[in-house]
């Protein structure tokens, strides 16, 4: 992924390239070329579409000549830092380093955990249906679309009362725990540490955050904001909403 973007735009090449110097891995080799089941790796994945993000982003900018000033910045789950760092807060660099590590702990975790989108149900019904379960809402993606995350055991259990509330599908997605769920409390420790050596600067733009859809203006708020998000649902949908709420219009 993203080899068409840096083969045409000389400033996603470099994106590659920083990556590549930042981590001490062929990180471009990877994206280019794989293996599929290295790049599955959520402790590669995680770099890679960082890195492929800010690569689509760069390509923009320089086939547009610049791009316009944001009202907002925004980003789904790993996203989110792709917004951090397109608004100033966060070198590419750090970033890229940040969320290898949030890769590998997130790897490292819990097994027993899975995720599934459920289709044709909004977040409100399909909280409703997981009472009694140990599954939760995951991501809030879209009227219609929402990922579940919990024990791999109890998956089936919330799987059928989906279906009795309505659910149209629900499509098992290959993860390797059971991400933005409580399971990933135990990774908040370590990935703090991570954080805390991370050099947050200004915000150029306002981050609406994926943990409380709130639109936030100060560095001091993403090390907090970063770690929650692990383990807290993203609240995509409402987010959107807050920004169109606020007066974005084009997204």
């Amino acid at each position: 992924m993203g080899e068409e973007l840096a083969r045409r735009y000389p400033r996603a090449t470099r994106v590659f390239e920083e990556a590549n110097d930042a981590l001490g891995i062929d990180l471009r080799a990877l994206c280019f070329e794989g293996p599929a089941e290295e790049l599955d790796r959520t402790a590669n994945t995680q770099p890679a579409l960082l890195a492929t993000s800010i690569a689509c982003l760069r390509a923009a900018e320089e086939a547009a000549d610049g791009l316009g000033a944001p009202r907002f910045v925004l980003g789904h789950s790993l996203g989110e830092f792709t917004a951090l760092v397109a608004a100033g807060v966060l070198a590419f660099a750090d970033a890229l380093r940040l969320v290898r590590t949030r890769g590998e702990l997130m790897q490292a975790a819990d097994p027993s955990g899975a995720m599934a989108a459920v289709i044709g149900l909004d977040a409100y019904v399909v909280a409703r249906a997981l009472v009694g379960t140990a599954v939760v809402v995951a991501n809030d993606n879209a009227p219609g679309q929402v990922v579940i995350s919990g024990p791999r055991f109890d998956l089936a259990r919330a799987s059928d009362a989906l279906k009795e509330a309505g659910a149209k599908r629900i499509v098992p997605l290959r993860t390797s725990a059971a991400f933005h769920s409580p399971a990933m409390r135990t990774v908040a420790p370590r990935l703090r540490q991570a954080i805390a050596v991370t050099t947050f600067n200004a915000l150029r733009y306002p981050l609406v955050a994926n943990v409380d859809a709130s639109v936030h203006e100060h560095a001091r708020e993403m090390p907090p904001l970063l770690e929650k998000q692990v383990w807290s649902p993203v609240q995509w949908v409402a987010s959107v909403r807050r920004a169109a709420g606020e007066g974005a219009s084009s997204f």
